[in-house]
């Protein structure tokens, strides 16, 4: 009986965890605007419950699937397409047109220039597309971003990024969201493969990834709302460019797919991957800048909120974009 109350529960969590991560950021938002001594301590606890987030991702993809989701060469070589080939080229036609604040400039490429590793995989999924699929290539694309973010700004913003660009933040990022989480994952699923404990331990992980995202969307929320204060206009902005970026993409994606020939629930997915940004994971890169670049966190947690709701849209769009016996 109690089996049953508790895989009642996480149905339920999953049948409305889009109401449930729309609730978590209205509510970190009035935690934020109501406490805002309390924004460096919920910073504090950022990385933390993302790495935990990631760790539960990473646990429903068997290291098999990883190395399995590497030799499916046309999907792969959508996502890598669409993600670091065709996004820059998006970002780079509108970088001329965005505020000039230095700190806005480097949020926005922070964000628009990852691909999503976290929630795509739900959006995706509601809208009928193979997130499971996507899900295993997550580990390669988060890989990837990490290393090419770096190049990307040098580009992007040349000798400017001199003064605030370090290596530190980003080795910490990738230790502790890329490699701790995966190796934790492949320990885990080890310990499944031999023991009922182990099974037992992956399932209720398993339980914990719908409350783990709205801990960590209401803790990102209510940590850099305080901060709008004296940078709404400038992050009010960009509103407009993240907006643009989602219409932009979901042609771009669904280009991608119809070159790579794949079919609609493949397909699908190419199109939500390259839309959702990695907000979430950069957002620790963000707060590591220096103090005058503060508001390049609050940049990229705005492109948060805007891409939620358009998640919501896209949900409903893409399979009309990609209807039911649409062929590549």
């Amino acid at each position: 009986m109690e089996a049953y109350v508790s895989d009642g529960v996480v149905a339920t969590m999953e049948r409305h965890q889009v109401a449930f991560y729309l609730a978590a950021i209205a509510a970190g938002g009035v935690v934020g605007w109501a406490v805002p001594d309390a924004g460096p301590g919920l910073e504090h606890a950022i990385t933390p419950v993302l790495g935990a987030l990631l760790f539960v991702t990473f646990l429903q993809v068997p290291a098999a699937e990883l190395v399995r989701s590497l030799r499916t060469g046309r999907f792969l070589g959508a996502a890598l397409t669409v993600n670091f080939l065709v996004v820059p080229l998006v970002v780079a036609a509108m970088f001329p047109f965005l505020p000039d604040d230095r700190a806005v400039r480097l949020g926005v490429l922070l964000v628009l220039l990852c691909p999503c590793v976290d929630y795509v995989i739900v959006f995706s999924g509601l809208a009928g597309a193979r997130n499971q699929q996507l899900l295993a290539a997550t580990p390669l694309l988060l890989v990837v971003q990490m290393l090419l973010l770096p190049l990307f700004l040098v580009l992007f913003l040349g000798s400017a990024l001199s003064d605030v660009a370090r290596a530190g933040p980003f080795l910490k990022a990738f230790a502790f969201l890329i490699v701790v989480p995966l190796a934790l994952a492949w320990i885990v699923q080890a310990w499944a493969a031999r023991r009922d404990s182990g099974r037992k331990a992956v399932t209720v992980a398993g339980a914990t990834m719908v409350p783990l995202m709205v801990a960590t969307l209401l803790t990102v929320v209510a940590s850099q709302v305080p901060k709008l204060d004296d940078n709404l206009a400038d992050i009010a902005g960009v509103v407009p460019f993240y907006a643009l970026f989602l219409l932009v993409m979901a042609f771009a994606g669904f280009a991608v797919a119809r070159l790579f020939r794949l079919d609609v629930p493949a397909g699908r997915a190419i199109v939500f991957t390259g839309a959702t940004r990695n907000s979430l994971v950069v957002l620790p890169l963000a707060l590591a800048l220096p103090d005058d670049l503060a508001v390049a966190a609050v940049a990229v947690v705005t492109q948060t909120l805007v891409e939620v709701v358009g998640m919501v849209v896209y949900v409903r769009a893409i399979p009309r974009l990609l209807p039911a016996g649409w062929s590549g």
